[in-house]
């Protein structure tokens, strides 16, 4: 039987590692501080912003939410972006997603400045993961490190299979996962054989979103197994592994909920912190 990869315990850690580090910044006169930019009324933006919100108010940071209306013109939107990238007391920016369909999604993430990108998006922080250099980086890919080596789990030499090949969860990881000198296969919708590919892994990383998908055969017994997908079923959510049946041959796995998502947040704020280093303050 598999031992949990706890989410929820390491989100407490981190969470007092950022009110720490927050309250050493005070001491120096600097004010940490995320600003969130929220177009139209999403009902799950919303929620969103409000969990970072009391999160925000949680660890000492400060926050402050911009809502446009929805039929705002995208320039508007890009006009607030460079005030607050030009305003020194604003450490971090986001763009809650989805934008409202008349926008170019790729104009409005690419008008944050690369140093207060919290998100990790900018082309130059996807750059930065290539080239192995300091950004900022996606919170998700992240947590599924986090998730492992704060567990105790060794990357390092370890064959990852990555299922998934989102511009948010799989691509960023490969590259990320590959600095803790993994040895890395990426798998998706067109790879033929998935069970083939995930049987030979140490550690299989499952970031899809198609509601169960990995089964109890598709493991090699002892593996580590990280559930990076977020599947609505009825009843509440699922991820992209067969929890109930892929623990009984995996050493280690994370539950969805409780698993990669717990942690999210709390790296988001982390990466504010990180971004005022990288502000140079």
């Amino acid at each position: 039987m598999a031992q949990i990869l706890d989410g929820r315990a390491i989100a407490k850690v981190l969470r007092e590692e950022v009110k720490q580090e927050v309250s050493v910044l005070k001491e120096k006169g600097i004010n940490p501080k995320l600003d969130v930019i929220l177009v139209g009324d999403d009902p799950a933006s919303v929620v969103y912003a409000k969990s970072k919100e009391k999160a925000c108010n949680n660890q000492g940071i400060d926050f402050e939410l911009h809502v446009l209306p929805e039929d705002s013109n995208e320039d508007k939107v890009v006009e607030l972006i460079e005030s607050l990238n030009a305003n020194p007391d604003v450490h971090g920016i986001m763009i809650e997603l989805p934008l409202p369909k008349h926008m170019s999604k790729e104009r409005i993430m690419s008008a944050v400045r690369p140093d207060k990108d919290v998100d990790g998006v900018h082309p130059i922080n996807r750059g930065y993961i290539l080239s192995g250099e300091e950004g900022l980086f996606p919170a998700t890919p992240i947590s599924c490190i986090e998730l492992m080596l704060r567990s105790g789990v060794e990357i390092a030499g370890k064959h990852v299979v990555i299922v998934g090949r989102g511009e948010t969860v799989g691509k960023p990881l490969v590259f990320l996962i590959l600095k803790h000198n993994a040895t890395v296969t990426i798998c998706h919708s067109r790879t033929p054989d998935l069970g083939y590919h995930t049987r030979q892994a140490d550690i299989v990383v499952a970031a899809v979103g198609k509601a169960k998908l990995i089964t109890k055969d598709m493991i090699k017994p002892g593996a580590v197994v990280v559930d990076a997908g977020i599947n609505e079923i009825e009843g509440g959510i699922c991820g992209d592994v067969d929890y109930d049946e892929v623990k009984e041959v995996a050493s280690w796995i994370s539950p969805v909920p409780g698993g990669v998502g717990s942690l999210t947040t709390a790296l988001i704020m982390k990466n504010v912190l990180k971004g005022i280093e990288l502000q140079g303050k």
